[in-house]
């Protein structure tokens, strides 16, 4: 009994988990054994930590490392006697040649003469002589309109004319007899002065159906068409068939001269007075058309007209320029730049645009000295026409100067030439002697 007892309460005190007693005693403390579970999963941290560490270090250690190394390397053959090789570059020689100064201004190609042909008749329109498009010269047949009505109304005029003439012959004829019997007093005075009005009379009848009869010869002639100008036929806008009036607002066809042609453009007002005296001076001031993006010189033409008069709202000046078009290759109302070669500088320094370097002080460029070395040159820039530049004070014809590759040049670097460029006349307005 008391074995059996002693035995149930050792289980009893076997089963109770260490929770269990803590909470039955407070003060009694968990065993050891719960503590290091937690401290080994704190300690993978810590290793993770301390790895990286170490690998961030030993990453920049060995960066440094070799940063050194290659600076003393560097060094080392410096002070050997080892230089940098020469750097490949383009060189552009400086020329003596001409370059212009030009005035630009936007224009539109407009024809001298354009001629809207219309009908002086009514009538019936027959026969059209043209094709659209085609080149007509001035006289060229055009148009027919049905003359029949108007060769009666011609008809009917001469008849009228060979009967008054004929009645004025007859009073004449009366009148040269009164005039003997008068001398023979076999008549009164009366009646004479009566047949010399009556002459007068049937003379007006006659000049008056003279004019009756040139009207209706004209109203024939413009039964037949004609061209009045030389130039390109535009698009038909009346078929034959039908009826045409002289009261019609438009049209049959439009004529339009293209040779020559013109370009009216615009200048500032700033830039008129030397124009306007070489103009006056009866100069020939030539006129380039290009293309809208001046890629493409399309005719060459003078300066023909200034206006009379400045546009205040915009502060322009409108100037025709004649062209001779033989090409054909300006087309009515077309988009031009128009370029008016104010003056022609001979003989100046060109030096092609994109060897010119600049920063906030000055504008230079790399000078190729006769060792291969650069050094860097100080110029003044006078006209730009394109891709050249003349320059007027720093350089001389023959001066070889660096185009491409400045970018890893400084005093005194050695280069090598990998090709020479020397300025074009490609860009507009440009030439050299």
């Amino acid at each position: 009994m008391a074995a059996s007892l002693k035995c149930r309460v050792n289980s009893n005190v076997s089963h109770k988990t260490p929770e269990v007693e803590a909470l039955e005693h407070p003060r009694k403390v968990l065993p050891p054994a719960a503590k290091p579970a937690r401290r080994r999963g704190r300690g993978w941290v810590y290793f993770v930590l301390v790895v990286a560490l170490a690998a961030g270090a030993y990453f920049w250690w060995s960066r440094a490392h070799s940063s050194s190394a290659g600076g003393g390397s560097a060094s080392a053959n410096n002070a050997k006697g080892f230089t940098l090789p020469p750097t490949p570059v383009v060189a552009a020689r400086a020329t003596s040649g001409n370059i212009g100064v030009y005035v630009t201004g936007l224009g539109a190609i407009t024809p001298i003469y354009t001629d809207t042909i219309k009908s002086r008749v009514d009538g019936q329109l027959l026969n059209v002589h043209f094709k659209e498009g085609d080149l007509i010269n001035q006289g060229d047949p055009l148009i027919d309109i049905d003359p029949k009505p108007y060769q009666a109304v011609v008809l009917q005029a001469e008849g009228a004319l060979l009967r008054d003439q004929a009645l004025l012959d007859n009073a004449h004829v009366d009148l040269a007899r009164y005039q003997v019997l008068l001398s023979q007093n076999a008549i009164p005075e009366q009646q004479l002065a009566t047949q010399r009005a009556l002459v007068s009379q049937y003379e007006g009848t006659v000049k008056n159906d003279q004019g009756l009869l040139d009207a209706a010869r004209v109203n024939l002639a413009y039964c037949h068409i004609t061209a009045p100008i030389t130039g390109v036929a535009g698009l038909r806008l009346v078929d034959p068939g039908n009826i045409v009036h002289a009261t019609d607002t438009n049209g049959m066809v439009v004529i339009t001269q293209i040779q020559p042609i013109s370009v009216i453009f615009t200048i500032s007002e700033d830039q008129m007075a030397p124009i306007l005296q070489k103009y006056r001076a009866h100069q020939a001031l030539p006129v380039e058309a290009w293309d809208r993006q001046l890629k493409t010189r399309l005719a060459s033409g003078t300066l023909s007209t200034i206006d009379n008069q400045i546009d205040q709202t915009t502060g322009t000046l409108k100037l025709r320029a004649t062209f001779a078009n033989e090409n054909r290759s300006l087309f009515p109302n077309q988009f031009v730049n128009a370029r008016l070669l104010q003056q022609e500088k001979r003989g100046v320094t060109l030096l092609p645009s994109a060897a010119v370097q600049r920063n906030t002080n000055q504008t230079y460029v790399y000078l190729i000295k006769p060792d291969d070395t650069v050094t860097i040159r100080a110029i003044a820039l006078g006209t730009t026409e394109g891709d050249q530049t003349e320059i007027t004070s720093g350089l001389a014809p023959g001066d070889s100067v660096v185009m491409t590759g400045v970018e890893k040049l400084q005093e005194g670097s050695k280069v090598v030439v990998a090709g020479a460029a020397n300025p074009g006349s490609s860009s507009p307005g440009s030439s050299n002697q």
